[in-house]
């Protein structure tokens, strides 16, 4: 009996001990282009939604018109499009995050859905709020007003539905990656508290 319970002691003891050696080597994958972990959606995706659905704002306080849409687009234009991509012309540096940052402007593969125009705008606003750990998704909610981030949450929601021809015109310009020469004249941001 006293054998079978140090084997358990030294079973216990040795778990941590190997778990510390593969991470201490360089083993795990942790380079964008590594494969993901073994259990790594699970372990990340599950608590994420699970955490939306219990913090998901039940009541959208702007209202979905056009003078939202085009803020909503103003806002995207300078804070999303760089991972996001615009309009017609996804973004390069999106595609080679780890998980890839989804163009928020193509349909999905089963041809129907727009970015995240299937999602509550309450969900899409969550994640732009907080953020997203481990995806690149920074959160926004002391860079951005509460309004500005319900104004590019409602336009996202309805990406797969006619938006005003102005927001549109905006989110076709082309990106243009060089900071020294702006695209559009950069808009008010709220200061972090």
């Amino acid at each position: 009996m006293i054998r079978l319970l140090v084997g358990i002691v030294i079973g216990i003891l040795l778990i941590p001990v190997g778990v510390w050696a593969w991470l201490s080597y360089g083993h795990p994958p942790v380079a964008v282009t590594d494969a993901a972990m073994p259990f790594e959606r699970a372990i990340t995706h599950t608590p994420l939604h699970t955490r939306i659905d219990l913090e998901l704002p039940k009541t959208v306080p702007v209202e979905a018109n056009e003078a939202t849409f085009i803020a909503g687009a103003h806002i995207y234009r300078q804070q999303c499009s760089f991972c996001h991509g615009v309009y017609g012309n996804p973004s390069t540096v999106g595609k080679h995050m780890f998980p890839d940052a989804p163009p928020l402007w193509e349909k999905h593969h089963n041809g129907e859905v727009v970015g995240v125009s299937d999602d509550p705008p309450g969900e899409t606003y969550w994640k732009v709020a907080n953020g997203i750990r481990l995806t690149g998704m920074p959160s926004y909610n002391k860079v951005l007003s509460e309004t500005e981030m319900w104004q590019v949450s409602l336009l996202l929601a309805n990406a797969d539905k006619p938006l005003p021809p102005a927001a549109i015109a905006l989110l076709k310009e082309p990106l243009n990656l060089d900071p020294a020469l702006p695209s559009m004249p950069a808009l008010p941001v709220k200061p972090a508290k």
